[in-house]
């Protein structure tokens, strides 16, 4: 298993602000995350697969 994600992270890797990520929680948009305790925390594999589901064209 590979080490969990935080926002920061996934926030590097999508290349978006952090904030935007918090607004797609709000809204239930984006790759689901889950916490653990006070935190959210985000499975790379699972990121991935979010990813790759989404329409291709920009």
């Amino acid at each position: 298993m590979s080490k969990l994600w935080t926002i920061k992270d996934l926030s590097e890797f999508l290349g978006i602000p952090v904030q935007t990520i918090y607004q797609w929680r709000t809204k239930n948009y984006g790759p689901p995350g889950r916490r653990v305790g006070k935190h959210v925390r985000y499975d790379p594999d699972v990121v991935m697969e979010w990813f790759k589901a989404q329409p291709g064209a920009a």
